[in-house]
């Protein structure tokens, strides 16, 4: 990997302010996941190590938390300049050790930095009220204050966009942090630490560490200094990371899997429908918490969509991240690969057929094949349960209200998109869908301006938008006496 600012490619942790091994000097070996190539080493933090950073992070909450809002938002928009400035080292680091496309990867870096961006700007508008009062001799006030010491703890398929929607948002509030990536992807949220030190973060304003997950986040979990965790991943671990948080009453805002619903009705406009479900299905390889897992198509449209969307699958082109004209890298690890390949084996089992792709791609190794399956069933394992890899299932239906109580059928409830050019039915889907987030005639709907979130198992909290620093403060409310 060749960088313009080779500095970037951190190898040791930030705590406190210093880069650092930890405390045994155990390191960790991240691995290329489309060659399976050693990218570099980090440290392998132990429950000391972790500790550290907390303590560091809330000894450095007192000056922070005191800090303008000016100048919290002047640092952020220094790391914001720095992060554009270092757009392409940042891509190509994620790309080495996260896999994904390298335009996919630059645009994750304009992602990311457009969260820094947001919360710069939010950091000047945290404001308390004034309410009118019973008494005559007091006022009444509510202030809002930063919750002290978050705990982020931050997946592998969006290792730029993820830390910076949940740091921009805890550092406008006056928060300190303590992140840790994903151990299969720790570079980006390294690099992305270094230019926050180019910056001129306070030292101990924003630790990263990286190790084993059950180590760190033991810590993390039931350290008395930590007030606030978020965590983005599984719906099972986030789970397990309420419940050790529930010793402590810790904050905690959780974005968790999903199963999300693409619904066609037949007056959509099919070319339109095509194209949204290639981008939401197929982006990042069909790795992210928010792609369309089950593709619902009106009887009436199935054939003329599925002649459509079939073979623009099918052209899609599978290849390691760097090079030229790719637009699907490997899969994370081999035990994806595996997931996918039972999950189709199961669908084909049950009456599903192939209408693209079905199989582990010619490349080998963690590569699959872009695949579409028609005739299939909402009982498939495929449809059950979140696939995150590149298989779109398609699922005829008759009738709108047919196609909603199978898309509301899940115990996710993260994001839904439907297509259709019937304004009223646009709004009665709208609101029917058991959904957070719901696209209607668009594949792709994450911005920083908007809030992000599921509903049911697929969350608590809401990340981005008017409401994403909420999470990151406490309301006062403050009565003012003596005034007659």
């Amino acid at each position: 990997m060749k960088l313009a600012d080779a500095a970037l490619l951190r190898q040791k942790v930030l705590i406190a302010g210093h880069w650092q091994d930890a405390a045994d000097g155990a390191r960790m070996t991240v691995r290329n996941p489309a060659s399976d190539a050693p990218v570099g080493h980090v440290p392998r933090c132990t429950e000391e190590d972790t500790a550290g950073a907390v303590e560091a992070a809330h000894k450095a909450f007192a000056g922070w938390r005191t800090q303008t809002a000016k100048a919290r938002a002047q640092f952020l928009r220094r790391w914001f300049d720095l992060v554009l400035l270092h757009r392409e080292e940042l891509a190509r680091i994620m790309v080495s050790e996260q896999g994904k496309p390298l335009a996919e990867a630059r645009g994750e870096i304009d992602y990311a930095a457009s969260f820094i961006d947001w919360f710069a700007g939010e950091a000047r508008r945290i404001n308390g009220e004034v309410m009118a009062s019973p008494w005559a001799d007091r006022r009444l006030f509510t202030l809002r204050q930063p919750v002290g010491v978050a705990a982020l703890i931050t997946p592998w398929n969006f290792p730029a966009a993820m830390l910076a929607r949940k740091a921009a948002a805890a550092l406008a509030a006056g928060c300190t942090v303590v992140a840790k990536p994903a151990s299969q992807t720790p570079f980006t949220a390294l690099a992305l630490a270094e230019l926050a030190q180019r910056a001129g973060l306070p030292a101990g304003v924003l630790n990263v560490i990286t190790g084993e997950a059950a180590t760190i986040g033991g810590v993390l979990t039931t350290h008395p200094l930590v007030s606030k965790l978020s965590f983005t991943g599984s719906t099972d671990v986030g789970k397990y990371l309420l419940a050790r948080c529930a010793g402590s009453l810790k904050r905690v805002s959780l974005e968790l899997g999903g199963n999300a619903p693409f619904i066609v009705f037949d007056d959509a406009d099919l070319d339109a429908a095509v194209a949204g479900a290639l981008a939401s299905k197929f982006r990042n390889g069909g790795q992210t918490c928010v792609c369309a897992n089950r593709v619902f198509v009106q009887a009436g449209v199935y054939d003329a969509f599925a002649g459509k969307f079939a073979p623009a699958v099918a052209r899609l082109n599978a290849g390691e991240g760097l090079a030229p004209g790719v637009d699907i890298g490997p899969m994370i690890s081999d035990s994806a690969v595996s997931r996918i390949e039972s999950q189709v084996a199961d669908a084909l089992a049950r009456g599903a057929t192939v209408l693209a792709g079905g199989a582990r791609h010619p490349r080998g190794g963690r590569f699959f094949q872009p695949t579409v399956l028609g005739d299939c069933t909402p009982a498939m394992a495929l449809c059950r349960s979140e696939t995150f890899g590149p298989v779109a299932p398609l699922i005829r239906f008759e009738r709108e209200a047919d196609a909603l109580a199978m898309a509301n059928d899940s115990e996710y409830g993260l994001a839904a998109y439907a297509y259709t050019r019937d304004l009223a039915r646009a709004w009665r889907v709208a609101e029917t869908l058991e959904y957070g987030m719901v696209g209607i005639n668009t594949g792709l709907m994450s911005t920083a301006e908007a809030s992000f979130g599921g509903m049911k198992q697929s969350g608590l909290g809401r990340e981005g938008g008017l409401y994403g620093i909420d999470e990151y403060l406490e309301t006062k409310s403050l009565a003012l006496g003596g005034l007659a």
